[in-house]
């Protein structure tokens, strides 16, 4: 009796047309299989999908709705796939995002309204990527000259971030919290100058400064000689070491990188449609659907600013969901599964699945013990 086994083998370069195909393809696999619970819950598919549709595209403010959080995602999807490039696994994007927004509000209230638009908002924007910066450092400088695990210290420091929110509006008398407000904390409002100005709907500005970073960020990851020593780190670091390249140094600099970009995004959502330091509405997970955001766009920075507008589509439509009787957490189901299915078509570019022909079998098999 022989036994037939399953062989996983390298594919190869896959064609450009595989690689457009599977994030298509991860997106039509989570639907059905979020049709199928639904219809175990006893809904229809199809009037919720339509549902979902219509509140995230079907209206001008309905579209409007839908970019305003894609604009964090934006950034958060640009940090992870800057980091997983090069085989750092920092999922520490959304403690990294909440210290962006503790630095943007904080210079923001240091600053005052003594100063105009002009000097209030590149100060808030730049505050909030130090903050991530900082913040990804206490776990780069660890991973750098310790040796220890970074996702262990990233995904830990998520959690002292969101309490460490929580602490300052909640738990103390902070200059971010509003000390006008004695009934419930709040954060304190920014200055009105350090504000982005709107202009659609509750849409900002910072949608574009946030597609101008992502396409910064693109050319300086993919056209720049420091871009190309980091993908020559991340394919192979003893090849990076014969050609003279500082492994540690380019992992350090592209950890600090991702972290900025996490923590521009919190400066734009604290400038833009929050206005202060309020957990309420930062504590969202925009870090961790960061990282949805890059697998799907399979680390394509600027593949990236779609695959953000689609997550964005999904969040949005959570409350349309609500008014006919589905939970919200259906959305963070269907995230989940669009997540699993990426990761799933990206093995199956990298691999190739086969059985071993009947002959090579019967030749390598072994005699069944007794």
């Amino acid at each position: 009796m022989t036994t037939r086994r399953i062989i996983v083998e390298p594919r190869g370069l896959a064609s450009t047309r595989i690689k457009l195909l599977v994030p298509v393809v991860s997106v039509a696999a989570a639907l059905i299989v979020a049709a199928i619970f639904l219809l175990v819950t006893g809904e229809n598919p199809l009037d919720v999908y339509a549902k979902m549709l219509d509140a995230s595209f079907g209206s001008p403010r309905g579209i409007a709705e839908t970019l305003i959080p894609s604009t964090p995602l934006i950034l958060t999807g640009v940090a992870a796939a800057i980091a997983f490039k090069m085989q750092v696994w920092n999922i520490g994007a959304e403690g990294q995002f909440l210290m962006g927004a503790i630095f943007s509000a904080g210079i923001a209230i240091w600053l005052g309204d003594g100063f105009p638009a002009a000097v209030m908002i590149p100060a808030v924007v730049v505050a909030g990527g130090l903050g991530g910066a900082f913040w990804a450092s206490v776990s780069a400088l660890p991973r750098v000259y310790l040796g220890t695990n970074e996702i262990i210290t990233t995904l830990m420091l998520n959690f002292i971030a969101i309490n460490f929110v929580n602490f300052l509006i909640f738990g103390s008398s902070s200059p971010w919290r509003d000390s006008a407000v004695a009934t419930f904390p709040t954060g304190r409002p920014i200055p009105d100058a350090a504000r982005l100005p709107e202009f659609f709907f509750r849409l900002d500005v910072g949608i574009f400064i946030a597609v101008v970073l992502a396409i910064i960020a693109w050319y300086l990851m993919g056209k720049t000689r420091w871009g190309f020593a980091v993908r020559i780190a991340g394919d192979s670091t003893d090849t990076a070491r014969y050609a003279g390249i500082s492994v540690p140094r380019k992992i350090l600099g592209v950890f600090l990188l991702s972290g900025a970009f996490a923590g521009f995004a919190g400066g734009l959502f604290v400038s833009g449609p929050v206005g202060a330091l309020d957990p309420r509405s930062l504590i969202l997970n925009l870090g961790f659907t960061g990282i949805i955001v890059a697998a799907l766009a399979r680390l394509n920075l600027i593949a990236v600013i779609p695959v953000a507008v689609l997550m964005g589509a999904l969040n949005n439509s959570g409350p349309a969901l609500q008014s006919i009787g589905v939970p919200t957490a259906t959305v963070a189901m269907l995230q989940g599964a669009i997540l699993l299915f990426a990761v799933a078509g990206e093995f199956l570019i990298e691999n190739r699945i086969r059985r071993p022909d009947a002959r090579t079998v019967s030749a390598g098999a072994e005699p069944e013990a007794a």
